[in-house]
This record gives C-alpha cells, structure tokens and sequence, in this order.
C-alpha cells in the first residue's frame, strides 16, 4: 500500500513531514516501509501554500491483508487528530494505492510532475483518483488532494532525481519556544562532505533551522543518507523526539521548465536563455530589477533577500548574453541563478580628440572636438572593464527556495568520488 498525504498543517504550527513521522512510528505494528519515505516539495509558486508546499507519501508492506482497513482508519484518525482544520487553507488529503496497475503508470507519473511545474485543479486529481480506483479521503476542499496523489504517483513511479534530508523534529512542550542548538557545534557538522545549507557563510548565518511555531527543530539536507546521519551525530541540541531521513526532490530544480518567454506564464518557474536589454537598476526595498530578450522582453529581479548575488546583477550590461533561472509571478522572474555566458566587452562612446572626448552637434549630425574642430559621423566601440565574470552564480542559502539546485550539486564526478571515499 502506498499512502500519500498533503496539507496538514498552518503558518500557526504542524507541519505535514511531522505527522509523516508519527504515522511510519504507528504503523509499524502493521508492516514494513520498503525504501524511504518521500518529501515531495510541489509547485513552490502555489498562492495556496503554507511554507514549503511540501507532502510526504510511504509504501508500507503489510504483514497481513486483513489489516488494510485497519491501517486506512488509522491514518485517517491521526489526520484528523493532528491537522489544523482551523485553518481555512488547510485543506487534507489521503491517498491509499493498494494495487499496481499497468495503465495508470503514464498518467500518475505526468499529473506528479506536473504538480511540480504546473498550477492544478482540484478536480485533476479526483478524475485519475476515479479513473483507476485509488482509495482517497479529503476533508474540507479536498484540495490536500492533489499533493497526496503526487507524492504517491513518485513512489510509485519513482524521482528521476534525488536528494535526502534528515529532519529532527523537537518535544511537544517546547512547540512554539525558540530552539536551542548550539551554533558552533552547528558550523562543525555544516563542514560535513556531501551536505548544503546547513549555514549561510557569505552571511554568518545558520540556516537550516526554521523559525515558525512547527514541530521541527531543524533539517539536515545532504546527497546520501551517511552525509545527513554522520552532520546530524555532530549537532548538540535541545532533546530531539524523534526524527526521519526522508528521500526528497529538493535541490533538483525539477520546478524548472525550459522555455521561451512567449511561453512564460505567472506562478511556474523556468530556465530561459537571453540578452541583457535594459541595464540593472535598483529600486526601492533594494531590488535589482533588468529586462531579458530573446525576441520579446521579461523583467528579471535580484530582491532584497538574495544579498550578495545582487551585486552580480548590477555588474550585467546591455548585450551580456545569459541563462536565467527561477520563478515568475505578476510577470517578473525571482532569481534562483544566473549563468552568465558571454559579456558584451565594448561599449560605443564620443571619439576622443585633444585630449578629451568630441561633442554631439545633435541627433545624427556626428561628433566636433570643441578644441581642433574636427568631426567624426560616429561614435567608436572601445573595450572596456568589466566588474564581473563569465560563470555560473546562485543566490546565497538563506534566500534559496526548496527546490533549487545549489551550485555544489553540479560538483565533478571526482569530487563525489572523494566525498564517497570519505564516508
């Protein structure tokens, strides 16, 4: 049986990964999960969302038939124990796949990843749930529906790329309380191979600790199960629950869709490819706003967040030809990366002449030196300066999105080979 489970939780508290890890704990008794269980981070643009816009789904093998609909009443209880149904955008959703069937594989597979890169109905969601038969159960809009399905459609059909993320998850008392952890023991396990964004570096900050009222006390994201084990073994902390090493397709940018910007629409995210049109400007909150072309235009901002990486932006110049990575609402890409690919390294100006630049004698009328009187039609290209380089740039850890690929997961092959040898 695989079980898919999505929106539990509120930005008052719960969180859908935590009721994840209470229910494997509970259905043990019942039977063995195969694999890990998956944190499937959804279509981060989603207005619905309450953090991360993330659910969680499992395969459990029963030890014994006659306990399905034992295990189905149980999650179904723990659900409506543990979520926020106080909340009006709190809307849950199970899904129990209790047989493999040949035919429905496309279709779940294509809703899953869709679910990822698209803006669905709810109503897309209970036509396949109908079409194949798949037990289900919604509360309220049934819109918890959708991320249930998705997630149950990766185990089922699996993710064809793949990160883990150990989460600790604090005592029920301390729920609400600011976290205790301390933070050199933190920089420490953040040194570990083969995990990222544990800290902030550029920034001095520790990261990987939310700051909501939620159960978790912090989350430890790595490209094995050893790297977040052996990072987490370092940590002295505030006592820990309990805690799951959940397999995840966070840092994969498979939010990301390769496209023109004719086809960009608002609330996905994409890789477009361009030329600098307008020159960066800074607006006020400290946003780093240019336009990108390929044949029409798209506006591009650096916000506030993204710190140093804004600095980039300001560098870029009309004709920079560049890569774009992130996601567009109200008709402007947020930044996720940048891969710069060539620089315009000339720029026309006034000719020179007795030791000073000529002047315009007006539009189309070309350029005297005010001191010989000579006259040039045209300005002239020269070389010039540039502050920043050709290569492949991100924002920095504190500002990154879940499921942005961190510039350390494009490593060599040697590198992992080492980190690999490490462990």
């Amino acid at each position: 049986m695989i079980i898919g489970i999505d929106d539990t939780d509120s930005k008052e508290g719960m969180c859908t990964t935590y009721l994840g890890a209470v229910l494997i704990e509970k259905l043990k008794r019942y039977g063995t999960i195969e694999g890990y269980p998956l944190l499937v981070r959804l279509n981060p643009n989603i207005k619905y969302k309450t953090r991360g816009n993330a659910a969680v789904a499992f395969q459990l093998e029963l030890k014994n038939i006659e306990y399905t609909e034992v295990i189905k009443r149980l999650v179904i209880e723990t659900v409506e124990n543990m979520a926020i149904f106080s909340d009006e955008n709190t809307n849950p959703g199970i899904v129990f796949i209790e047989e493999y069937q040949e035919e429905m594989m496309n279709d779940i597979a294509s809703f899953s990843l869709r679910a990822v890169q698209d803006v669905l109905e709810i109503h897309e969601a209970e036509e396949l749930l109908d079409l194949f038969h798949i037990s289900h159960k919604g509360f309220k809009n049934r819109r918890g529906l959708i991320g249930a399905l998705a997630a149950s459609g990766f185990v089922l059909c699996g993710l064809p790329d793949f990160t883990y993320e150990l989460i600790a998850y604090r005592e029920k008392k301390s729920w609400g309380t600011a976290r205790d952890i301390d933070e050199d023991s933190v920089w420490h396990a953040a040194s570990t191979c083969d995990t990222w964004d544990t800290v902030d570096h550029e920034n001095r900050r520790i990261v990987f600790a939310p700051h909501s009222p939620d159960p978790i006390l912090f989350g430890i994201r790595g490209g094995s199960e050893n790297a977040v084990r052996l990072a987490f073994s370092w940590i002295n902390s505030e006592p820990v629950e309990r805690y799951v090493v959940y397999r995840t397709n966070q840092n994969t940018d498979m939010h990301l869709v390769q496209a023109k910007i004719t086809e960009v629409k608002d609330d996905r995210s994409y890789v477009l490819d361009g030329i600098v049109s307008s020159p960066p400007g800074t607006i006020e909150g400290g946003h780093v706003i240019f336009e990108l072309t390929d044949g029409m235009s798209l506006e591009c901002a650096a916000f506030e967040p993204t710190k140093g990486f804004r600095d980039i932006i300001r560098g870029l110049r009309n004709g920079d030809r560049v890569t774009v990575y992130g996601s567009v609402k109200d008709g402007t890409m947020n930044l996720e990366k940048i891969r710069i690919k060539s620089l315009n390294q000339y720029e026309s100006r006034n000719p020179f002449c007795c030791g000073k630049r000529m002047k315009s004698m007006g539009r189309g009328q070309g350029y005297r030196c005010e001191k010989c009187g000579a006259v040039h039609k045209e300005q002239v290209k020269e070389m010039i300066q540039r502050s920043i380089s050709s290569g492949f740039y991100e924002v920095p850890p504190s500002a990154r999105r879940h499921l942005a690929k961190p510039l350390v997961r494009f490593r060599t092959t040697a590198a992992a080979s080492f980190c690999a040898r490490w462990f």
